[in-house]
C-alpha cells in the first residue's frame, strides 16, 4: 500500500480533486480525518461525467461544433484540395458539355444550396436524437469526427471524381474502374437501399401528420390534431403551388430577386390555405398521399415539381435553422440529456456499432455521394467551387446534427428522461418554442416547424424515388432499348419501374421507421464505404494520394457488416421466438411477423452478400490497378 500525504488549495474539496487520480491505492490525510480509498474506475468515471456534463449549456456546445467544423473545413478541407489538385482553369463538364437540362454552369453557391437541401433530410435530425440514448457526448464527439474526416471527404471525393471524369454518375465511375459486374451489383445494392429509404421516410412524414393517437386500445383525436392537419395540408398546397411556381418560371424564365419573390408568395400562399383549412386524417391515409406525391416526383419532369419546390424549401431551412441557432443563443438552454449512459443500451443494443450506424447522415452518408456524382458535378462551373460544395455542405449538414441534439437536450426532463414523441415531433416542438419566445403565435410557430421537418423527409424521399426508378431501370437496361426483348422495356418503363419501387416501399413502411432505421443506416453506410474503395481506385490509377481515405473506409466496412450481421442475427431471433409461441388472438399474425422481421431479414442477407461481392471484386481491382497508370485529368 502506498501512502501520500495530499494537499489541497482553499476552497477545493479533497473527494472532488480525488476524482482525477487514477491507479494506486491512495491515504488521504486531509485535517482530522484520514482513511485509504481505492481511486474511481470506469463507474466512478461515469458518474462524474454524468454530473458535470448533464447540465452543460447547449450554447456551449454549439459553439465547440462550429468552431471544429469550421477549422476542418479551414484546414483539412483546404489540405485535401491541395493534396488532390484543384485547376481554377479547367473546363468543367457543366462547361464543356452545357445542355442546358442536365449539364449546365451554375454559381457555386446555387450549387451549395442545392447540395445541403439534397442531402440535408431527415438523416441528421432522426438519427442524433435516436442515438442520444447513448449519450450526447458520444453523439456530439462523432457527429464531429465523422463528418470531418469521414463524411465530408466521402462527399467531396465523390464531387472529385466525377468532375474530373466527364460528370460521371457513381455506377458509371464503378464500371470505369472496378468494371461491369460491379457497376451491376452497385445498381442492385442502390435499388435496396432506395426502397429502405422510402419506407423510413414515408412512415416518418405520415406519422409528423397523423391527427389520430391511440389510448387504452381506443382510437381517438390527438391533442395535436389540428397543428398535424394543418402542416399536412401545407405540404400539399406546398406540392400544388411548386408547380405553379414551376409552370411561372418555365413561361417567363425568372431569376434573381424576382424568382425570391414569386417563391416566398408561394410559400405564404401554401401555409394561408393550409393553416386555416386543416386535414385532419389518420396515419394511413397520409401514407397513401405521400405515396402519391412521391410518384409523381419521380415521374414529371424535374422543372415542373422537383425544383420549384426544392427551391421553395430552401427558404423553409434557412427560417429553421436560423430560428433554432437564435433561440439557443438567446436562451441558451441546459443540456438535460445524459452525458453517457454506457455502452449497452436495452433499447437500440452496444454502443459499436449501434451509434455509428444510427447518427448515419449527421457523420457520414452514401447517399450524399450519389447527389455529389448525380447532380452537383454537372453543375459546377469552376473546380474551385468543389470544396464548399462537397465538403462544406457536409459539415453544415452535421452543424444541423448537432442542433438537433441540443434542441432535444433543452426539450429532455431535468432527470435526463427524453421528451415524449418522434424525433421530428421533438425538434419541431423545441424550435416552435424558440419562436413562440420572439412572440410568434404558437400555432403558427408548431404548425411551421412541422411543416419544416416534414420537408426534410420529403425533399430526401423525392429525390431517392428518382434515383431508385433510374437505379432499377439503369440495371436491365442494354444499349439497343428499341430492338430488347419486352421483359426488358417493360422493366424499363418509367411508370413500371416506379410503381413496382413504391409498391415495395410502402409494403417496408408496414416495418415502422424505428424498427427499420438500424437497417437504413447500416446500408447507408457501407454504401459510403464501396464508394470510398472507388474512390480508392481512382486517386491511385490518377496517381494522386489515396492514404488518407484508407482509415475511413476500414472502419466502414466494420461498423456496417457488424450492424448487418448483428440485425441479421436479431432478426432469425424474433422469428424462432414468435415460431416457438401461440400467438394470443386479436394481437398480431404471421403476416406482420414476417413484415417485421422476416422482409429485413431477407434484405439484410442480400445487402450483405451483395456488399462483400462488390468490396472482394472491388479489392481485387484495386491490387490490379497500376499506380499513375491514367493520365490526370
Amino acid at each position: 500500500m502506498v501512502t501520500r500525504k495530499l494537499k489541497f488549495p482553499a476552497g477545493i474539496c479533497p473527494r472532488i480533486s480525488l476524482r482525477l487520480c487514477i491507479g494506486t491505492p491512495i491515504r488521504e490525510t486531509c485535517g482530522k480525518d484520514e482513511g485509504f480509498f481505492f481511486a474511481p474506475g470506469i463507474g466512478e468515471w461515469q458518474s462524474f461525467l454524468e454530473r458535470k456534463g448533464n447540465h452543460m449549456n447547449t450554447l456551449v456546445i454549439v459553439l465547440i461544433a462550429a468552431v471544429a467544423l469550421v477549422a476542418a473545413y479551414a484546414l483539412y478541407g483546404r489540405w485535401l484540395a491541395k493534396k488532390w489538385g484543384i485547376d481554377p482553369k479547367a473546363q468543367t463538364p457543366a462547361v464543356k458539355y452545357n445542355d442546358g437540362k442536365d449539364y449546365v454552369p451554375t454559381n457555386g453557391w446555387t450549387v451549395f444550396s442545392h447540395q445541403f437541401s439534397s442531402i440535408a433530410g431527415a438523416g441528421p435530425v432522426t438519427g442524433a436524437i435516436q442515438a442520444a440514448a447513448f449519450g450526447w457526448l458520444p453523439v456530439l464527439l462523432w457527429v464531429l469526427i465523422g463528418g470531418a474526416f469521414f463524411g465530408a471527404v466521402t462527399d467531396f471525393g465523390a464531387l472529385y471524381a466525377s468532375v474530373k471524369n466527364e460528370g460521371k454518375s457513381m455506377g458509371m465511375l464503378i464500371e470505369k474502374y472496378i468494371g461491369k459486374l460491379g457497376r451491376k451489383l452497385f445498381l442492385l445494392f442502390c435499388w435496396l437501399f432506395c426502397l429502405i429509404v422510402i419506407a423510413a421516410f414515408a412512415d416518418m412524414v405520415a406519422g409528423t401528420f397523423n391527427a389520430y393517437t391511440v389510448a387504452d386500445g381506443v382510437t381517438q383525436l390527438a391533442d395535436a390534431a389540428k397543428t398535424n392537419g394543418a402542416a399536412g395540408m401545407v405540404s400539399i398546397m406546398f406540392m400544388v403551388f411548386a408547380v405553379v411556381f414551376g409552370l411561372v418560371q418555365k413561361k417567363l424564365n425568372l431569376s434573381g430577386w424576382k424568382e425570391a419573390v414569386v417563391g416566398v408568395l408561394c410559400i405564404a400562399a401554401s401555409f394561408a390555405v393550409g393553416m386555416n383549412c386543416p386535414l385532419v386524417l389518420d396515419k394511413t391515409a397520409w401514407s397513401y398521399i405521400t405515396f402519391v406525391y412521391i410518384f409523381f416526383a419521380a415521374v414529371l419532369p424535374m422543372w415542373l415539381l422537383k425544383q420549384p419546390r426544392d427551391y421553395m424549401t430552401t427558404f423553409m431551412f434557412i427560417g429553421m435553422i436560423a430560428g433554432a441557432v437564435i433561440g439557443l443563443v438567446v436562451a441558451h438552454p441546459t443540456m438535460n440529456l445524459p452525458v453517457f449512459t454506457g455502452f449497452n443500451n436495452e433499447k437500440l443494443g452496444t454502443m459499436f456499432p449501434i451509434l455509428f450506424v444510427t447518427v448515419a447522415c449527421g457523420a457520414v452518408s452514401g447517399f450524399h455521394s450519389l447527389v455529389s456524382s448525380g447532380t452537383s458535378s454537372k453543375t459546377v462551373e469552376n473546380e474551385k467551387d468543389m470544396l464548399k460544395v462537397g465538403y462544406g455542405a457536409m459539415v453544415l449538414e452535421s452543424l444541423l446534427a448537432v442542433l438537433a441534439l441540443c434542441v432535444a437536450g433543452a426539450a429532455a426532463a431535468a432527470d435526463g428522461t427524453p421528451a415524449a414523441g418522434t424525433p421530428f415531433q421533438i425538434f419541431s416542438r423545441g424550435v416552435a418554442g424558440f419562436f413562440q419566445m420572439f412572440g410568434v403565435p404558437s400555432y403558427a410557430a408548431t404548425v411551421f416547424m412541422t411543416m419544416c421537418v416534414s420537408a426534410l423527409a420529403l425533399t430526401s424521399l423525392d429525390a431517392v424515388a428518382r434515383i431508385a426508378r433510374m437505379s432499377f431501370q439503369e440495371l436491365f437496361s442494354v444499349d439497343d432499348m428499341a430492338h430488347a426483348e419486352p421483359w426488358r422495356k417493360l422493366l424499363c418503363n418509367t411508370y413500371f419501374s416506379t410503381v413496382l419501387t413504391l409498391v415495395l416501399g410502402y409494403v417496408l413502411t408496414q416495418i415502422g421507421y424505428s424498427n427499420i432505421w438500424p437497417l437504413f443506416g447500416s446500408a447507408n453506410q457501407l454504401l459510403s464505404a464501396l464508394v470510398l474503395i472507388t474512390l480508392c481506385v481512382f486517386l491511385k490509377v490518377t496517381g494522386r494520394s489515396n492514404k488518407m481515405l484508407f482509415p475511413p473506409l476500414i472502419i466502414m466496412l466494420c461498423v456496417t457488416f457488424t450492424a448487418l450481421v448483428q440485425r441479421l442475427m436479431a432478426m432469425v431471433s424474433a422469428i424462432r421466438n414468435a415460431a416457438a409461441v401461440t400467438i394470443p388472438a386479436g394481437e398480431t399474425t404471421w403476416g406482420a411477423v414476417f413484415i417485421a422481421n422476416g422482409l429485413q431479414l431477407i434484405i439484410a442477407v442480400l445487402l450483405i452478400v451483395l456488399g462483400a461481392t462488390i468490396v472482394v471484386n472491388s479489392m481485387r481491382s484495386y491490387v490490379a490497378s497500376k499506380h499513375n497508370s491514367e493520365a490526370k485529368a
